[in-house]
């Protein structure tokens, strides 16, 4: 009996308490919904040529990146600059880690270069750092820098980025996530490993896909290195050279 009246009262305050709660709930729902449309504003068609580059690497193929301007304007735009000036041209991966990433777009080659153009805010935002996603590098921090050197490090983004070759979600919103590779991922697989590679795979050509480029165009051949030849043997001095073997002409067996 005690149970059952437990439980008739338990029912009747649920009752009781329900429109409020659902009060509540209508009041929250809107805002929480401004907030998402808020973080996550569409981003554009996956037809539109001006937020797709190509990247044409010497692995042998064209890659596909799609841009999120939605998420990150500032490095969509500083990204698709540098390729209308040819800067990303020749430049090469020296940064690749198996199962992690692979890093370009420094002139120096050694992760220390950028262009001449100022470094930018953060702009980390909820892309996760998965297979394919296009991630703006930046400097690092030590775990025990001051806020404003972390701060600093943040917003340092400017010329490099790197492509992950698997999940990295620890990277999530440490990082400015600004496209991802929708076709050609084989390529950036085949792309050489090392810190730095031995010899290292190279971007040969960056373009805006609304810029009309070329079709692909393999890297040059390597020239054919000519055949070795023996040196002539010259010989020691006051020794005779070896006489020159004389040429005989076959000799017919003999008849029994």
């Amino acid at each position: 009996m005690r149970f059952l009246l437990g439980l008739v009262a338990l029912t009747t305050l649920a009752i009781t308490a329900s429109p409020a709660e659902a009060a509540k709930k209508q009041k929250a729902t809107p805002a929480k919904a401004a907030a998402t449309v808020e973080q996550r504003t569409p981003a554009p068609p996956i037809t539109d040529k001006e937020n797709l580059v190509y990247l044409d690497l010497s692995t042998g193929g064209r890659v596909t990146i799609r841009l999120y301007p939605n998420v990150a304007p500032k490095m969509v735009e500083r990204f698709k600059t540098l390729t209308r000036q040819h800067f990303y041209d020749g430049l090469k991966f020296h940064r690749v880690i198996e199962g992690f990433m692979a890093q370009t777009g420094d002139p120096k080659g050694d992760g220390t270069g950028g262009s001449t153009l100022p470094d930018l805010p953060a702009e980390f935002n909820w892309m996760p750092h998965v297979r394919g996603a296009v991630s703006a590098a930046r400097e690092g921090a030590a775990p025990d820098a001051s806020a404003e050197d972390k701060t600093k490090a943040e917003n340092s983004a400017n010329s490099q980025f790197f492509i992950v070759l698997a999940p990295k979600l620890g990277l999530d919103k440490k990082y400015t996530v600004f496209g991802r590779v929708i076709s050609g991922m084989e390529y950036v697989d085949a792309v050489a490993r090392g810190e730095p590679p031995a010899n290292p795979s190279r971007i040969l050509h960056a373009y805006i896909v609304a810029d009309n480029p070329p079709a692909y165009t393999p890297p040059p051949m390597a020239p054919a290195l000519p055949p070795l030849t023996e040196a002539p043997q010259v010989p020691a001095i006051g020794v005779a050279p070896p006489a020159k073997p004389v040429a005989r002409k076959p000799v017919a067996p003999r008849k029994k």
